[in-house]
C-alpha cells in the first residue's frame, strides 16, 4: 500500500487559492481517478476538483471553510500499487523536501495562520487577506467590521490596507519595538453605524449566500474607488434588426446555435476600443496599464439572481461568428454552473445587457480593475425624424439607448463621450451583406 498526496490544481490564470466548499467524500470512501473529491470556490466560481488517483481516502487535510493555496496538499489517499507507487514516493522523496523547503520557508516569513477564535467570526478570504499582508490576530480585531454583526467584510480589509498602506509608507522606518503599533492604528476604516430596521410584523430575514456577499463587496469596493460618470446615446438599431431576421433562422440550421444581438453589439465595441485605446486601460494607483488585447467581459444573470461576468478573449481577432459562438458558449456554459476560473479572469472593458429584462436604459458600476462598462437598452420601435434629400420625415426605427460608464480619474467627458458615440456609429454602419 502507499500513501498519496492530492494536490490543489492550478485553476486559472492569478488564481492562487481556493476555498473548500465541501467534500464530496468521506474518510474512508473509495475513490475513482477523476471522481469528484471535493467542491471549491475561486473569487466567483465553483468548481469540482477530481482524484487524480484511484483509493481509499483515509485523510481530510482541511475543513470546509478553509482556505487551500494552489500546490499545497489537502487530501491523503491509500492506493494499491505495491512496488511502483512506493518506489515513485521514495524516489521523490527528496525532491519533495527540498521543495518544501524552498517554498515554506519564505512564507512563514510573511504570512501568519488567521483562526476564528473567540465571538468574532472572519470568513476564510478575510483570514486569507489579512495572513498575505501580514496582519495578526490582534491586529485583525481592531478592524471596524460593516457586515453582520460587525463582521469584517473584504471591502472594509481593501479600505484597512489601503489606508494602512499609507500610513507605513509616511512614517519613520519602522522598528521592533511595540511603540510603532498605534501608528498603524491611527487610520482606520469608518465604523459601520448598525441600520435600525422596524419590524413589521412580517419581515423574514436570510443571510446573503456566497457569491451575493462577493458581489455586494466588489460593488462597493468600486463605487468607492472610481469616480463614476455615465454618457449616454440612442442607436439605430433598424438595419441590424432586419438583417439579423433575415439570417437566424439559416445561421441556426448550420451552427446550431442562436445568433443574437449581444455579439453586434460586442463587435462595435471591440471596433471602438481599436478606436480609442485609452478607454481599454485599467488603473493601478497612479500608473495606467494600456492593455493591447480586448477582452471583454459579458455580464451575465445566474438562474439564481446572481450576476457573473465570463470573458471573451481577443475580440479584435474575432470575427462575428467567432464572437457569437464564444458568446453562445459562455452563456449556457454560466446558466448551468459549468465555468472555469480562466473564463471570468482577465477582462479590459465590460458590456452588460439590460435590455434583457425590458429596460430602457441603465448606469451600470465598473468592474475593477477596468475604467468603463457599456450597458445596452431595450431596442424599441419609436417615431424618429429622419433626414433625406427630399427633406425631414418620420419614420419607425427599432431604437436603442447605449450607456457608457467610466471612471473619471483617468477617462474625460470628451473620451467616454466621443466612445460611446462611435459604438453606435459602428452600430448603424453596420453592413447588411455581412454573410455568417
Amino acid at each position: 500500500m502507499a500513501r498519496v498526496e492530492l494536490i490543489m490544481p492550478k485553476m486559472g490564470e492569478s488564481v492562487s487559492e481556493a476555498t473548500i466548499i465541501s467534500w464530496s467524500k468521506n474518510v474512508g470512501d473509495m475513490l475513482e481517478m477523476d471522481e469528484t473529491i471535493v467542491e471549491i470556490a475561486t473569487d466567483k466560481v465553483d468548481s469540482e476538483v477530481p482524484s487524480t488517483h484511484e483509493g481509499k481516502l483515509v485523510e481530510m487535510l482541511f475543513e470546509a471553510d478553509d482556505v487551500v493555496q494552489v500546490g499545497e496538499p489537502f487530501a491523503i489517499l491509500e492506493t494499491e500499487g505495491g512496488e511502483d507507487s512506493t518506489a515513485a514516493k521514495t524516489t521523490s522523496a527528496p525532491v519533495k523536501e527540498e521543495t518544501v523547503k524552498r517554498v515554506e520557508a519564505p512564507v512563514a516569513t510573511v504570512i501568519t495562520t488567521i483562526t476564528n477564535t473567540g465571538d468574532r467570526f472572519y470568513s476564510p478570504l478575510v483570514r486569507s487577506m489579512a495572513s498575505e499582508e501580514g496582519i495578526e490576530m490582534t491586529e485583525l480585531e481592531t478592524i471596524p467590521g460593516s457586515g453582520k454583526e460587525g463582521r469584517v467584510t473584504k471591502s472594509d480589509m481593501v479600505s484597512y490596507l489601503k489606508n494602512r498602506g499609507t500610513a507605513q509608507v509616511t512614517a519613520p522606518v519602522k522598528t521592533e519595538t511595540p511603540k510603532t503599533a498605534p501608528a498603524t492604528k491611527t487610520v482606520e476604516a469608518p465604523k459601520h453605524t448598525p441600520v435600525n430596521i422596524p419590524n413589521t410584523g412580517g419581515t423574514e430575514i436570510v443571510e446573503m449566500d456566497r457569491m451575493r456577499k462577493l458581489i455586494s463587496a466588489h460593488m462597493t469596493m468600486s463605487k468607492q474607488t472610481s469616480a463614476h460618470i455615465t454618457s449616454f446615446v440612442e442607436a439605430d438599431m433598424t438595419n441590424i434588426v432586419n438583417w439579423r431576421n433575415s439570417v437566424k433562422a439559416g445561421f441556426k440550421e448550420r451552427e446550431g446555435q442562436n445568433i443574437t444581438f449581444t455579439p453586434i453589439i460586442i463587435q462595435a465595441l471591440a471596433q471602438s476600443v481599436k478606436d480609442f485605446p485609452m478607454i481599454n486601460v485599467s488603473v493601478d494607483g497612479t500608473t495606467i496599464h494600456i492593455h493591447k488585447n480586448v477582452n471583454i467581459g459579458m455580464a451575465a444573470a445566474l438562474p439564481d439572481g446572481n450576476l457573473i461576468v465570463p470573458v471573451i478573449k481577443e475580440c479584435q481577432n474575432k470575427n462575428l461568428v467567432g464572437i457569437t459562438k464564444a458568446v453562445n458558449d459562455l452563456a449556457v456554459r454560466a446558466r448551468g454552473g459549468k465555468l472555469k476560473p480562466d473564463d471570468i479572469q482577465g477582462g479590459t472593458i465590460t458590456m452588460t445587457n439590460v435590455g434583457t429584462f425590458g429596460n430602457l436604459m441603465g448606469t451600470p458600476i465598473i468592474n475593477q480593475p477596468q475604467v468603463a462598462i457599456l450597458a445596452c437598452g431595450i431596442i424599441k420601435k419609436k417615431p424618429v425624424v429622419l433626414e433625406t434629400a427630399e427633406g425631414d420625415v418620420i419614420a419607425i426605427r427599432h431604437m436603442m439607448f447605449l450607456s457608457l460608464s467610466y471612471d473619471h480619474r483617468v477617462v474625460d467627458g470628451a473620451l467616454g463621450g466621443q466612445f460611446v458615440r462611435r459604438v453606435a456609429d459602428y452600430l448603424e454602419q453596420f453592413d447588411t451583406n455581412t454573410i455568417v
